[in-house]
């Protein structure tokens, strides 16, 4: 179903709104591709009131260190929000330690898709687009399919983008924009560092 939204149509709704991808695609698909409808789903579920919060300045927040039982992974996560009240509740240092448990869990390689090197998407799109013509598939869908499966890559490589360990109906990215509608402040994830043992 949500393959079936038009791409343009999330990108107008991405646009209109300040609301993620993910969510404008969901909220799309709950429309029937009516725009209107899906930005009025978009105010209830608070998200796009969450990304109106996004312009304001987060410089406070937590470094966050996790070390996974038996000492051989461990992760450091910096989270910031807009103050130091926020900061000190057990909400946003739950959030903060769920993340880092997640980058524990998984293996992100970038926060975000664009930080993605561009020489590593351009091979894993060669590799695609010869998997696909390989399978005979028409040239006129080719482009598509690979685009279909670069965006799956980068659902699992790039943290935001990945489906929540605890919660796979939901990314990292969705995770963050519920804890803004809750605590009404504007909460980023600065960087992360995944460490192993004996490994670079």
């Amino acid at each position: 179903m949500l393959a079936e939204i038009a791409p343009k149509l999330v990108m107008e709704l991405r646009q209109r709104t300040g609301v993620g991808m993910m969510e404008c695609k969901k909220a799309l698909a709950e429309a029937n591709g009516d725009i209107n409808l899906a930005i009025e789903g978009l105010r209830k579920s608070g998200a796009a009131k969450a990304a109106s919060r996004a312009e304001r300045v987060a410089s406070d927040g937590l470094v966050e260190a996790y070390i996974h039982p038996g000492g051989r992974v461990g992760v450091l996560v910096e989270v910031n929000c807009e103050t130091d009240f926020v900061a000190r509740t057990d909400d946003f240092a739950a959030l903060v330690r769920n993340i880092a448990m997640h980058v524990a869990a998984t293996n992100p390689l970038a926060l975000r898709r664009e930080q993605v090197s561009p020489e590593l998407a351009a091979a894993e799109r060669a590799i695609f687009v010869a998997q696909v013509q390989a399978e005979g598939k028409p040239e006129n869908i080719v482009e598509k399919i690979v685009d279909g499966k670069m965006n799956k890559w980068f659902s699992e490589i790039v943290l935001l983008e990945q489906p929540y360990v605890k919660d796979d109906k939901k990314t990292i990215a969705d995770l963050i924009q519920e804890a803004i509608a809750k605590m009404g402040e504007n909460i980023q994830v600065r960087r992360f560092a995944k460490f192993r043992l004996g490994q670079d």
